[in-house]
């Protein structure tokens, strides 16, 4: 009977909490978006999988060797802690502790941990180092740089100030959230409103590898919005940009694009890395890492390295990406009224993004000739090049010969060099505070 019982006892299943419980449901939602809906597949099925993963009881792969060790409440362990927190004994005061105590102490107390016998789950192990260390988000935006073609910009440089004018959004949101916290109805840091803001820029590894940095706690709610409103722009974007916009603008025919020379194909990415890293450092590594991707692409020398990074480089990395993502997926981190908010300020950082290029447009036209078709404003979200084809397809709507898909790249790449500046500011004047 006692074996029996000690059968029993050692189910996951009889230590499955209701957090727990909900948690798998959210992850078999995902996996369910991703495989029967197709939404953003390559991210949301290793995430959801992750989540799985996370929230199998007694498992702990999610867990740190000092996430471990307070889970196990061994009365003496936490007692030895505790002593070096200077809280009390209890796993409450310990959790408080170390949430106001330095890196290095979080370090610190890590290695204790190990040093008691703990060892990190091996979803942890894969968010310090693709995460934790930001390499794995830099990764992948050299990837993107790999991929991406610069030509529509540069053939119509104006569109530049449609992907910046669609960077509102981040600044809008944090604002947002910041008065949200004003008021008492959600409790944000401005650390962790500047990461909620990056939603609205509609990149994810940006909005992955900036909440990595400044609001860890909410890297799983942050990117799982992220990456469910880049899969909605086409359901999100229509009405906005249909709303601000009348037939007669959807129906503006824009001038053919120039042919973009091979040259400045190349000169592009090392002088906008420079002029942009001198003047904002901290914009350097994400930036630094899709110019370098495009680089490789458009010098023509390397094209190994170039197909590589944008094949197998990038696909090996957002496996783990989306692993480590899925290990923020617990009850304790998830499961908060912050979850709500951000999925709430979320979808209002991209309708305001979308809004922002659309009216940045038309601002435009006032004071131009060759006029700009609205519906390209909409690009400005660096959902590549999703946001492109949704601007193409209303256009379509309204003029089945207007074809703005080329012309909606310029603002679209845009939007990604403003969303990696957006993110070096948050970087240099929040942590500077």
């Amino acid at each position: 009977m006692e074996s029996l019982n000690a059968l029993l006892q050692g189910m996951g299943l009889m230590h499955l909490g209701a957090g727990q419980a909900i948690m798998l449901l959210v992850s078999l939602l995902l996996l369910w978006l991703a495989i029967a809906k197709k939404f953003e597949p390559l991210l949301l099925l290793p995430i959801g999988f992750g989540g799985l993963l996370s929230n199998i009881p007694e498992a702990g792969l999610a867990l740190t060797a000092l996430e471990s060790l307070l889970a196990h409440h061994d009365a003496g362990q936490l007692a030895v802690i505790a002593a070096k927190l200077h809280c009390a004994p209890d796993v409450h005061a310990i959790k408080e502790a170390l949430a106001l105590a330095l890196p290095s102490v979080q370090s610190q107390m890590e290695n204790l941990a190990v040093d008691m016998g703990y060892t990190p789950g091996v979803l942890a192990l894969f968010y310090k180092v693709a995460i934790g260390s930001g390499i794995a988000p830099l990764v992948i935006f050299m990837g993107v740089g790999a991929m991406t073609d610069f030509g529509p910009l540069l053939a119509n440089p104006r569109t530049l100030l449609l992907g910046a004018a669609a960077q509102f959004g981040i600044f809008a949101t944090v604002l947002g959230a910041l008065t949200l916290n004003y008021f008492g109805l959600i409790s944000f840091t401005l650390p962790q409103a500047a990461a909620i803001g990056i939603i609205g820029g509609a990149d994810g590894p940006t909005a992955i590898y900036l909440s990595g940095k400044l609001a860890p706690e909410l890297l799983g709610a942050i990117a799982v919005a992220a990456y469910s409103y880049m899969a909605l722009v086409p359901l999100i974007q229509p009405p906005i940009m249909r709303a601000l916009t009348s037939e007669k603008e959807r129906k503006i025919r824009m001038v053919q694009l120039r042919t973009v020379s091979k040259r400045e194909k190349i000169l592009f990415p090392v002088v906008l890395l420079l002029l942009v890293a001198l003047l904002l450092p901290d914009a350097a590594p994400l930036l630094g890492m899709f110019c370098f991707g495009n680089l490789m692409r458009e010098s023509g020398v390397v094209e190994r390295l170039s197909d590589t990074v944008q094949n197998g480089l990038i696909n090996i990395v957002t496996i783990f990406l989306g692993l480590s993502v899925g290990a923020k997926l617990v009850a304790d981190k998830f499961l908060q009224p912050q979850t709500l908010g951000i999925l709430l300020l979320g979808v209002i950082a991209f309708g305001i993004g979308t809004a922002a290029g659309v009216l940045m447009a038309k601002l435009l036209n006032l004071c131009s000739k060759n006029k700009i078709n609205p519906l390209i404003g909409s690009a400005g979200v660096s959902a590549v090049p999703m946001a492109a084809r949704v601007s193409n397809k209303v256009g379509l709507e309204s003029d089945a010969q207007n074809f703005l898909l080329m012309h909606a790249m310029g603002p679209n790449v845009a939007g990604v060099i403003g969303s990696a500046i957006a993110a070096g500011v948050m970087l240099k004047y929040v942590l500077a505070m």
